[in-house]
């Protein structure tokens, strides 16, 4: 992700900032620009101090000569979303001078518009759960956005658009009635109980998983979702399937085989992951995750002007300045040359601080003709 500043003082802020720290000017994600925006009380609300809820309007500081109102999703007054509603929105979420039949009628974001279940906000800590549960899926609306990726809601597609639900188990502790994070159709299901951190870490430990974290559950998740939108609803399942396998064999055996042998012999030269040799559509969804943690935390690499050039190496194999924008990048090649010495670097700093390998994945050549399919899905260039 991309390094904010405030327009006002200029001082750092970031992505989950409601306040700038230095000049406490209230901040607002733009989704049109993908940027934070500084912005002061509109002057038609004097209920609304710059110190105080999202309620009312609020103005661009960097617009100060003119320019319309911006509201705050609805979802702000819960302490769960800093985003802006869209350019040209109104108090109640509807265009201004739109026709009244065009009109949407919700107040949420980009990002909250695609909530269907939310948590029970009377029950204690579910607030908090709550929070990090958007904190992750605004962070891959982030990365939607940065590669234009097509994002369609209920209403838009009652079909196959795209939901998330966030249930909690139910109250009788019964094992097997509990939450399963999954995917149906566009329906995206994410536990609640994954928002508590020792529940995660005990569940990751079972499962004998390298990593597990709420913003790698959101990037596989949605690519079931792609999966449908980009390979089978636009006809590229052939070319998928020479890369991932049949994805026609039946899911729910392959999941049992997968439950009751783990992963075959030597998977680690074809998959990213144990999980990912479950089933072809779950080798396309691990492979998918990973492509956006990859392009993701390289921007951020490119935003602090990170550098790699360690002094024990006779050559320059391993030295590199991050310049480029991966999101933007015409070539899988230009991702994959930069990650390698980025993630040699940050592991070693994590294992410095006594903490287990920031990316514990190994990328083959194998892997790597995957992650190069991916990058050509989404940017729509030739699949072969």
């Amino acid at each position: 992700m991309k390094l904010f500043v405030c327009q006002e003082c200029r001082q750092i802020v970031f992505f989950e900032n409601t306040f700038c720290g230095q000049c406490s000017r209230r901040l607002g994600f733009c989704s049109e620009s993908v940027n934070m925006l500084a912005l002061d009380p509109g002057g038609d609300d004097p209920a609304a101090p710059a110190s105080g809820p999202a309620a009312g309007d609020w103005l661009p500081v960097a617009g100060r000569e003119g320019g319309p109102p911006r509201f705050f999703c609805a979802n702000a007054g819960h302490n769960v979303c800093n985003w802006l509603l869209p350019e040209g929105s109104s108090r109640t979420g509807s265009p201004e001078n739109s026709p009244p039949e065009n009109s949407p009628t919700d107040t949420f974001c980009i990002a909250c518009r695609h909530n269907h279940v939310i948590p029970d906000l009377a029950k204690e800590g579910n607030q908090e759960r709550w929070a990090k549960l958007e904190q992750a899926k605004h962070r891959l609306f982030y990365s939607l956005l940065r590669l234009k990726l097509p994002l369609k809601t209920r209403a838009e597609d009652p079909q196959g658009g795209l939901v998330f639900n966030f249930p909690d188990d139910p109250p009788d502790g019964d094992p097997s009635q509990k939450v399963m994070t999954g995917h149906d159709e566009g329906v995206i299901t994410i536990a609640l109980r994954e928002a508590d951190d020792v529940e995660r870490e005990k569940m990751r430990v079972e499962m004998g998983e390298h990593y597990r974290t709420l913003l790698g559950h959101f990037r596989h998740e949605v690519g079931h979702y792609y999966w449908n939108v980009l390979v089978r609803d636009a006809g590229n399942a052939e070319a998928c399937r020479a890369v991932f396998g049949d994805d026609t064999q039946d899911y729910g055996a392959a999941l049992q085989t997968h439950y009751e042998n783990g992963p075959p012999a030597g998977w680690q030269d074809s998959y990213v992951s144990a999980y990912a040799t479950t089933h072809a559509w779950e080798d396309f969804a691990e492979t998918w995750a990973h492509y956006l943690h990859i392009v993701d935390t390289l921007e951020t690499a490119v935003s602090y002007g990170i550098a790699v050039d360690p002094s024990v190496v006779r050559d320059d194999s391993l030295t590199l300045h991050f310049e480029f924008d991966p999101y933007e990048a015409g070539s899988f090649d230009q991702i994959i040359q930069a990650w390698l010495p980025l993630t040699l670097a940050v592991n070693s700093l994590n294992r410095s601080m006594g903490q287990p390998d920031l990316y514990p994945f190994i990328i083959t050549p194998a892997i790597a003709n995957k992650l190069h399919f991916i990058h050509r899905l989404v940017h729509h260039l030739p699949l072969s």
